[in-house]
C-alpha cells in the first residue's frame, strides 16, 4: 500500500477518536518522547492529534475520491501550518481545498466532474487500478493547464492578480508552482522513496553516506533536489538531522563552505520547520489547552541544538541571525507563562479566614487542572531551558514554587485539622490540590505522605467533633 495512503488512513482513524481516548494517546506518547524513545512515527501522530484537538468539527475528506487520488503524490511535502508561512518545498494543507476549488471551477471544470464520476464508479467496483489510472491521466491534463495558466500571467500583473484571486491563496502561484512541480516529478520521487528507509532514526554514519549518494544524482536540478530533500526529512524521526547532509556535502561545520554547496537549501528547511514548532507552540499556550506542549518544546530544543552543532554559527550570517531570532521569540513566548506560576499557586494555597470563606465552596477544578499542568510545563521547561534562552527565569519560578510547597503544606493539613462545617470543605480541596501540586514538584511518595497526613487531620477533627458531641 502506497505511503501516503497508509498515511491518510492513520489521520482518518485520529480525526475519529474519541476525545478522552485522543487526550489519553496524546499523553503517553509525549511521556514517551520525553523519556527519549525513539517510536516510529510518533511525532506525526501527535501533530496529527494536536491538529485533531484544533478542529473537531472539520469533515474528513473521503477516502475514495479524485481529490484524494490527484493530492495523494504530494504527501510528504504537506506541512500542518498557516498558508502564508513559507516552507521551502512544502505546501500548506490548508491550501489544498481553495486550490482543488480553482481546478474543478476555472482550469477543468467538465472534465474534473466527468472524472469524478468516472473514479466514484471504479472505486464502488473495488477497480482500483482503473481509479488510479484516471487520477493520474487527470493530474497530466491539470498539470498541462497549470503552466498554461501560469504562463499567460508572466509579464502581466494585472493577469497575476487576476489569477491569484481565483486560486484563492496567500501564496497562490507559488502553491500551483510547487504542486505542478511535484506532479511533474512523481515518478522519480516515488522512486527514491522506495529506495529510502521507511524511517530513519538517526541518520549518521553509513546511512548518511548511503542518503547522500541517493540525493547526490538530483543535485544538478534545483527543484527536484529540493523536493528530493523534504522527502527525506519526512523519514526522519529528528527532521534537524537534514542538516547533516549540509554538512557532510561541504566537509565542514562552516556556515560560509555550506551556503557554497546545494545542500545550503537544507539548512532553510529546517529553520523553516523550528518556526512552525515555534508557531504551533504559540498556539497551544494562547489556546489553554496545551496539547502535547512538552513534544513541541523538546522538538524545537533538540533542532536548535543540533543546528549549533552541526553548523558553526558563531559568526553574524543569515543562519545565525534567524536562529538567535527564534530563540530570542520562544523566551518571550514562555516568559508570561513561566513567571505565573508562582502567583498562581499563591493564590490558590493561599490561607483564608474562615470569614472569608463561604459555606461548601471548593478551589475552581479547572484553575487547579491549569496550575497542576503549568507545574508540570515549567519542569519540562528546566530540561531544556538554556537552549531555549530561559534559564534564569526558570530557575528563579521552580525555586520560588518549590520552597512555597515545602512550607505552605503543613498549615495547609493544620488548617484542615481546626476546621469547621463552614469551612471544612474548601480548606480539603486546598490540601487536595496541593497533593496534585506536590505530586508534579517532589514526586508520588512526598505526595502519598501529604495526603495520608490530610486524612489523619480530618480524622483528628471528626473525632474531636464527636466527643464534643
Amino acid at each position: 500500500m502506497a505511503d501516503g495512503l497508509l498515511v491518510e488512513r492513520l489521520r482518518q482513524y485520529l480525526r475519529d477518536l474519541k476525545p478522552e481516548a485522543r487526550a489519553l494517546l496524546i499523553a503517553e506518547l509525549e511521556r514517551g518522547l520525553l523519556r527519549g524513545d525513539e517510536t516510529a512515527g510518533a511525532e506525526l501522530v501527535l501533530q496529527e492529534l494536536r491538529r485533531a484537538s484544533r478542529e473537531p468539527n472539520r469533515p474528513s475528506p473521503r477516502t475514495g475520491s479524485l481529490a484524494r487520488l490527484f493530492f495523494q503524490p504530494l504527501e510528504p511535502f504537506l506541512v500542518d501550518d498557516t498558508a502564508t508561512h513559507k516552507h521551502p518545498g512544502r505546501i500548506a494543507r490548508v491550501a489544498l481545498d481553495p486550490i482543488w476549488q480553482w481546478i474543478c471551477r476555472d482550469l477543468l471544470p467538465g472534465e474534473a466532474k466527468a472524472v469524478t464520476d468516472e473514479v466514484a464508479r471504479a472505486f464502488a467496483n473495488e477497480d482500483t487500478a482503473k481509479a488510479e489510472a484516471l487520477g493520474r491521466a487527470f493530474q497530466d491534463r491539470t498539470i498541462q493547464r497549470m503552466q498554461e495558466a501560469l504562463d499567460s500571467a508572466q509579464g502581466d500583473d494585472k493577469t497575476r492578480r487576476r489569477l491569484a484571486a481565483q486560486i484563492g491563496t496567500p501564496k497562490a502561484l507559488e502553491d500551483v508552482t510547487a504542486i505542478m512541480n511535484v506532479l511533474r516529478s512523481r515518478d522519480i520521487l516515488a522512486a527514491l522513496g522506495k529506495r529510502l528507509p521507511s524511517h530513519i532514526k538517526n541518520l549518521s554514519d553509513a546511512q548518511l553516506d548511503d542518503v547522500k549518494t541517493l540525493l547526490d544524482v538530483h543535485a544538478g536540478d534545483p527543484s527536484l533536489f529540493l523536493f528530493s530533500l523534504v522527502l527525506v526529512m519526512s523519514r526522519l524521526a529528528s527532521p534537524w538531522h537534514l542538516v547533516r547532509l549540509a554538512h557532510k556535502a561541504a566537509g565542514s561545520d562552516s556556515a560560509a563552505r555550506i551556503s557554497e554547496t546545494p545542500y545550503a537549501i537544507a539548512v532553510a528547511i529546517v529553520l523553516a520547520e523550528i518556526e512552525r514548532m515555534v508557531g504551533e507552540l504559540k498556539t497551544e499556550l494562547r489556546s489553554g489547552r496545551g496539547v502535547a506542549t512538552g513534544a513541541l518544546l523538546k522538538g524545537i530544543h533538540d533542532a536548535a541544538r543540533g543546528m549549533r552543532t552541526e553548523i558553526n554559527l558563531s559568526g553574524d550570517s543569515a543562519w545565525a541571525k534567524q536562529l538567535a531570532a527564534l530563540r530570542t521569540e520562544i523566551s518571550n513566548l514562555l516568559k508570561a507563562e513561566i513567571e505565573s506560576l508562582p502567583g498562581r499557586v499563591r493564590r490558590l494555597l493561599r490561607p483564608r479566614p474562615a470569614k472569608d470563606i463561604q459555606v461548601n465552596s471548593v478551589l475552581d477544578s479547572g484553575d487547579v487542572a491549569e496550575t497542576e499542568t503549568l507545574i508540570e510545563f515549567v519542569g519540562i521547561c528546566r530540561n531544556y531551558a538554556s537552549e531555549l534562552a530561559v534559564s534564569e527565569m526558570t530557575q528563579r519560578a521552580y525555586s520560588d514554587v518549590h520552597h512555597y510547597l515545602d512550607t505552605s503544606t503543613q498549615p495547609l493539613v493544620e488548617a484542615l485539622r481546626q476546621a469547621g462545617d463552614h469551612d471544612r470543605t474548601f480548606r480539603k480541596s486546598q490540601l487536595d490540590a496541593a497533593v496534585r501540586f506536590c505530586a508534579k514538584m517532589f514526586g508520588k511518595d512526598y505526595a502519598d505522605l501529604l495526603t495520608k497526613a490530610g486524612t489523619m487531620a480530618e480524622n483528628s477533627e471528626r473525632k474531636t467533633a464527636n466527643g464534643k458531641s
